[in-house]
């Protein structure tokens, strides 16, 4: 299809703004029994989990309008792939709520691996998603080997940091997540601008 992705990056990024909006629904008024300001401070896992999946959001909308910008045009399969990848974007909120409300209990342990876990499976999407772009010959011309490579040898080894996370979250539910929050790092340091060389003043 010669259509360029205009339209599907407006599609995406509506969900994505809808997504990170729902976090907030999950932080409800405390109750005044103990006094409000103790209500607020029971919050606190709350807190945490509305920020981690809000950056972890915001990262992904970031890497999706990159990914998107090495993308020339769009096929059926791109459609259903980005469809694929939406679909457990939308599903953050919910392993969110659930972290929230086991974070500080003995239950933690099966939150905090659910939690990873959800990454897991988005990070399969994006794989899923790249492979079926670059399968289709929908990257820009101007896209080199090297920056495919690049961005498959992220995705891949993202995936597989998630599946390490979300098993040490099983056993010790804090460094799981600590790990799941330092591959922070490793999106926001991926560059896709090497696909943009082209396009730059010599």
């Amino acid at each position: 299809m010669a259509e360029n992705p205009t339209r599907v990056e407006a599609f995406s990024d509506g969900v994505f703004a809808i997504a990170i909006t729902l976090l907030i629904l999950e932080i409800r008024v405390p109750h005044v029994d103990h006094g409000l300001w103790n209500g607020l401070l029971a919050l606190w896992p709350s807190y945490v989990a509305f920020l981690l999946s809000f950056v972890v959001i915001l990262i992904m909308w970031v890497n999706h309008h990159e990914l998107l910008r090495m993308v020339d045009g769009i096929s059926y399969p791109f459609l259903f792939a980005n469809g694929l990848l939406l679909l457990t974007i939308t599903f953050v909120p919910f392993p969110t709520a659930v972290l929230a409300a086991h974070l500080g209990t003995p239950e933690a342990r099966t939150a905090v691996t659910f939690y990873c876990g959800m990454f897991v499976v988005n990070a399969l999407c994006w794989n899923v998603l790249f492979a079926t772009i670059v399968r289709s010959g929908l990257l820009h011309r101007d896209v080199t080997a090297e920056a495919v490579a690049g961005v498959r040898k992220a995705y891949y080894s993202g995936t597989v940091a998630y599946l390490i996370s979300t098993i040490v979250a099983w056993f010790r539910p804090t460094l799981g997540l600590l790990m799941n929050v330092a591959l922070w790092i490793v999106w926001i340091r991926l560059s896709y601008r090497a696909a943009q060389q082209a396009e730059q003043p010599t």
